[in-house]
């Protein structure tokens, strides 16, 4: 552990990485947006000199590619490890997943070619891609799911984690959404709210969704939704805080229910004004009724 005195004092950096076609140069130019100073496709190897050479006082945000020809799994970590150990501001490692058939769709779209696997089909690319950056992964501080994400979404998101302006030292995330297609990724705790009554076999109330006030009464008439939001809120006072004093800078909590309309949304939305009333930097994301609207607007 180095001594606290040979500490520089140095501007927030972020490594943004992740599979080719997840949304990494989307990522870098919303951060470039923010006010950090962007450089896409850096090689590892002109780290050391770009980071140890200083002399700005903006946060710096560098896209690391498995393009480039000295990339290494290996080589990434050691030099995230190396840094975090030298500087006070943490080195962050911001993660841009995508579900496989996600990134196939979108290189069938634009007909390129996977950088590793340039002669063979995008589905090999996609697989040593995956397999390569495991690792890396899982060292992540940020990972952002962009498989359902579209641009503006994933400005919206980045920017909940990222604005140099925010002040609350944890930024919150609450998600609801339908188990039928799966918990979203990146969920740091999870509620199932399937057993409360469900307004879908309520014909006044089937057609709206959880954001609605009447729907909302009628989930919290359950007899057992009190007892179950207070001990939710009780988990949240005790952890929030602990995560903030492990230094965690964002926590993703998810609430699931069947259609992922009425009994989840109800419950992220009631635990959004809790924990904003209690000063906490709290955003929504209702993956349903986006996809939804989504839809709509075709």
């Amino acid at each position: 552990m180095p001594d606290t005195a040979e500490l520089v004092l140095t501007p927030r950096l972020v490594l943004v990485t992740g599979p080719s076609g997840a949304g990494r140069s989307t990522a870098i130019r919303v951060l470039e947006d923010l006010g950090y100073e962007a450089i896409d496709n850096m090689p590892l190897s002109l780290l050391p000199r770009l980071i140890e050479g200083g002399g700005s006082t903006r946060p710096l945000a560098l896209g690391i590619d498995v393009r480039n020809r000295d990339f290494s799994t290996n080589a990434l970590i050691e030099t995230i490890d190396g840094f975090g150990a030298q500087r006070e501001a943490p080195v962050e490692v911001l993660y841009l997943d995508c579900r496989p058939d996600v990134l196939l769709r979108r290189y069938s779209e634009t007909r390129r070619r996977h950088p590793l696997a340039p002669a063979q089909s995008p589905e090999i690319g996609v697989e040593r891609e995956m397999d390569l950056l495991a690792p890396v992964r899982a060292r992540a501080d940020f990972l952002i799911d962009t498989s359902d994400l579209t641009p503006h979404d994933l400005r919206a998101e980045m920017e909940r984690w990222f604005a140099t302006s925010r002040g609350q030292s944890l930024a919150v995330s609450l998600n609801s959404f339908s188990y039928k297609r799966g918990a979203p990724r990146g969920l740091d705790i999870m509620f199932d709210t399937r057993f409360l009554r469900n307004p879908y076999w309520q014909t006044d109330l089937r057609d709206l969704d959880g954001t609605r006030a009447e729907v909302q009464a009628y989930v919290e008439g359950d007899p057992r939704f009190a007892a179950f939001f207070e001990k939710v809120v009780d988990l949240c006072d005790m952890l929030l805080p602990a995560y903030v004093a492990e230094g965690k800078s964002h926590l993703s909590i998810g609430f699931g229910c069947t259609g992922g309309q009425h009994r989840s949304v109800s419950l992220t939305e009631k635990l959004a004004n809790a924990l904003a009333q209690r000063g906490w930097q709290v955003s929504t994301r209702h993956r349903e009724l986006e996809r939804r609207q989504a839809a709509a607007n075709v």
